[in-house]
């Protein structure tokens, strides 16, 4: 009897936790759904997302550019959907919720130029991802060099800004003047280039971006 009891109570135990990790995971869900469906409302063709995840690259970005953002986009609205333009490998286009989905907590930012009704008119954006276009399905710069011919996230936002609307988002910056003494950030530093840095190379960061001051905030889950 002693034995069933205790079977009982553990078997108890056992169902209450597979119950409650069910409630969390409904939770952690609806969560999702109720910021994905906000974000799918409000964001606009233009708007620029931010975001991290978890790689020794990614950390190495945040630290060295004192952000908590790693990558960024360029949210475009084709036949009614919403996705991302990213420079990932290759550049592509991807669902704005799936785009969401595969950052660190599934946290993001959305910013959005200031005066972006006047200046972003469908003639605009349509010049934007017509220059954009030429960056499709290009491999990703693990260099982060300043051309045309391989391209990081943050270096195809800037471009597509400044070569398709005329607009600056933000000045560009000297590699060297970035956190470069931290660990992490000159391990990877060292993987990539081993003794020779190009320190003077013109970059710009996902941060950068993000603290332009052109731009304004629209959504932040963090």
């Amino acid at each position: 009897m002693k034995k069933q009891t205790i079977l009982f109570s553990v078997l108890g135990l056992t169902i209450l936790v597979c119950i409650l990790g069910l409630a969390n995971a409904r939770k952690t869900e609806d969560t999702f759904t109720i910021l994905t469906e906000k974000v799918l409302e409000t964001t606009k063709d233009g708007d620029i997302i931010f975001q991290s995840s978890q790689s020794p690259q990614c950390e190495a970005i945040r630290i060295a550019t004192n952000s908590k953002f790693s990558h960024c986009g360029i949210i475009y609205i084709i036949n009614g959907k919403q996705y991302v333009y990213e420079a990932v490998q290759p550049v592509k286009l991807t669902l704005l919720k799936d785009w969401i989905s595969g950052g660190e907590g599934q946290k993001y930012v959305v910013k959005r130029l200031k005066n972006a009704s006047q200046v972003l008119t469908s003639a605009t954006i349509k010049k934007m991802k017509a220059y954009g276009q030429q960056f499709n399905k290009k491999d990703y710069d693990l260099y982060f060099e300043w051309s045309d011919s391989k391209i990081y996230c943050s270096e195809l936002v800037w471009k597509i800004y400044k070569n398709g609307a005329g607009i600056e988002l933000c000045p560009l910056e000297k590699l060297k003047h970035f956190n470069l003494k931290d660990p992490k950030v000159r391990a990877v530093l060292k993987e990539r280039y081993g003794n020779n840095i190009p320190l003077n190379e013109d970059v710009v960061a996902p941060s950068q971006i993000a603290g332009s001051a052109v731009l304004e905030t629209v959504i932040d889950t963090y």
